[in-house]
């Protein structure tokens, strides 16, 4: 890890800056005009040998160099495969087609990169109890965390917009459920509003810039597994910190010297939710808000993304663009990466895979985030009633299968 005292805070927009001493801003937001932090590194960046060091093995602690905490909470988080595609890169006419499978994290989703960091973080400040709103997956990361760490958690969720897979998690792992009447922006504006007058709860939404440090190691990852930076990073959006984060990861290697190059980064949002879409689409200086955003991809059923200047300005600076894709369309690419690639991954981490046949180009390495696994909504699984057959002797087995 490098010394704390290297790290700032940094207002995404003003400039403003403080060290990471504690206690934090409140809620996150920057003390002269409200805005995001992000966290910055003006001291000693660590060299190429510093950051992948030989003898560890992949995982997000791999890279405590450039993080800002020491690890505290881990439950192996990172290290997560990145495989090529036999079969639909052919399909699409892409001849170095990738997927970074970040399903297969601890709790199933990309979220337990950032927690794992935040929740470090939490204990150096002496929370007494975390709290996030979320669309399921961060409940289902942060519920796990809080137990392992020995913390009291409290998840606030929109009440019937939150696919059963990862509520189960959250309460398997002893958080406090609060169902909101109302969408996932209506729960986060309940917890910005509680951190802000209540210092026992400690924020772990992606408002917290932990939680992106950890995230960014996706990008440090894929530069290990690849040997290089790929030309393209295709990823779902809702929040939009995730975006941020791995655009934040693939910076710091070429400004660090590590790398030669950034990829363009292609957000991808669901019609019905698509506010940052809309705003890089349509020339927007920030987006309007989806009052009732609707998609079948609970994970990215926002319609007023906290991130989206962070978003808005990975996708400008990395000169990537952002594409919507339907509901219809998440579904059938769900369906094709598990049947011809077999990785089973909920809808959001498909739309990606939905996206690639409408990007203006596709020559070069293009890397998918499959962002959360598929046993987190099978709700939206339709089975085809010919999959499932029943034989009574070896003869109808055998018709069966010859079928």
């Amino acid at each position: 890890m490098s010394s704390q005292n290297e790290w700032y805070f940094q207002c995404i927009s003003c400039g403003w800056e403080k060290p990471i001493s504690l206690p934090d801003p409140t809620g996150f937001f920057c003390e002269r005009c409200g805005d995001l932090l992000q966290l910055v590194l003006r001291e000693s960046p660590p060299d190429k040998d510093e950051l992948f060091p030989s003898n560890v093995a992949m995982s997000v602690w791999k890279y405590s160099k450039a993080l800002p905490v020491e690890k505290r909470v881990s439950l192996g988080e990172g290290g997560t495969p990145l495989l090529k595609s036999r079969n639909l890169g052919e399909v699409l006419g892409i001849k170095e087609l990738y997927i970074k499978y970040d399903g297969l994290n601890p709790t199933g989703s990309f979220k337990d990169r950032g927690m794992t960091v935040a929740i470090a973080r939490a204990i150096d400040s002496h929370a007494k109890i975390l709290v996030c709103a979320s669309t399921g997956n961060t409940s289902a990361s942060l519920a796990a965390y809080a137990a392992s760490g020995g913390l009291k958690s409290a998840v606030l969720v929109p009440e019937g917009k939150v696919a059963k897979g990862k509520l189960v998690q959250a309460v398997a792992y002893g958080a406090k459920i609060i169902k909101v009447n109302g969408s996932f922006d209506t729960a986060l504006e309940m917890v910005e509003e509680l951190v802000s007058k209540d210092k026992n709860f400690y924020l772990m939404n992606s408002i917290n810039p932990f939680r992106v440090e950890g995230q960014k190691t996706t990008a440090y990852e894929i530069y290990e597994q690849l040997g290089g930076v790929p030309d393209y990073v295709v990823l779902p959006v809702g929040n939009a910190g995730n975006i941020s984060a791995i655009w934040k990861g693939f910076k710091e290697l070429k400004e660090w010297g590590i790398a030669e190059k950034v990829p363009h980064m292609i957000g991808v949002q669901a019609e019905g939710a698509a506010p940052i879409a809309e705003a890089v689409q349509k020339g927007y200086e920030r987006p309007r808000i989806w009052s009732e955003p609707e998609t079948k991809a609970s994970a990215i059923r926002i319609g007023n993304p906290v991130s989206w200047k962070k978003a808005m300005n990975a996708i400008k600076e990395s000169e990537g663009s952002a594409l919507t894709v339907s509901d219809s369309e998440i579904l059938e690419s769900r369906r094709k990466l598990a049947a011809v690639e077999g990785i089973f991954a909920e809808a959001a981490s498909a739309s990606p895979i939905a996206a690639l046949s409408k990007m203006g180009s596709k020559d070069g390495v293009i890397v998918c985030i499959a962002t959360g696994n598929g046993l987190k909504d099978q709700e939206l699984i339709e089975w085809d009633t010919e999959q499932i057959a029943i034989a009574d002797n070896a003869e109808t087995l055998r018709r069966i299968m010859m079928k």
